[in-house]
């Protein structure tokens, strides 16, 4: 009489036999058309994120470039009070080897006259400094307290624009396009 105790060979060996025919025709039967739907869907969205994460190489070199003009503006205004002189910043594209310079610092406290990204070496343009106003300078110091005065950059399409309200530092400002 068959049992369903373990080692009986009745019976069990063709339940057991179904059950691999069933795996193995489970295994053969691969993914349904929704399962592949929603991978592919999953892909497109992930790649989707991941393009417009990246940002804009020119650009990102473009606000750095604004970044470093900030701060050499802020270090020429601290020597220019710390040492009574009236230092005024002013763009000289004209001049070849030179962008910028820093007017009334003397020698011993130069500062860079040039962009760091010129944009030669990445087929761009190269960067534009333009100060609003009429003046074409910026006005450092002596005195503690300056005037709002903003300075565009432009390389090609893109744009920064660096800046203060008198009060605060030079800094980055939001685009007014």
């Amino acid at each position: 009489m068959p049992t369903s105790a373990p080692g009986n060979s009745r019976g069990g060996s063709r339940r057991k036999a179904a059950r691999v025919l069933r795996r193995a025709r489970a295994a053969a039967a691969g993914f349904t058309l929704i399962e592949l739907l929603v991978v592919v869907a999953l892909v497109a969205l992930a790649s989707a994120g991941v393009a417009l994460a990246l940002r804009d190489g020119a650009q990102e070199r473009l606000e750095r470039e604004g970044l470093r003009l900030a701060t050499l503006l802020e270090g020429a205004r601290a020597k220019a009070r710390a040492a009574a002189l009236p230092v005024v910043w002013q763009p000289t594209p004209q001049q070849p080897g030179q962008a910028f310079r820093f007017v009334g610092l003397p020698a011993a406290l130069a500062l860079p006259t040039q962009w760091l990204d010129g944009g030669d070496a990445h087929g761009e343009q190269a960067i534009v400094a333009e100060v609003e106003g009429g003046r074409g300078v910026l006005t450092l110091g002596p005195e503690p307290l300056i005037g709002a005065q903003r300075v565009r950059l432009r390389q090609g399409a893109r744009q920064v624009l660096v800046g203060t309200d008198g009060l605060q530092p030079f800094a980055l400002l939001p685009a007014d396009d």
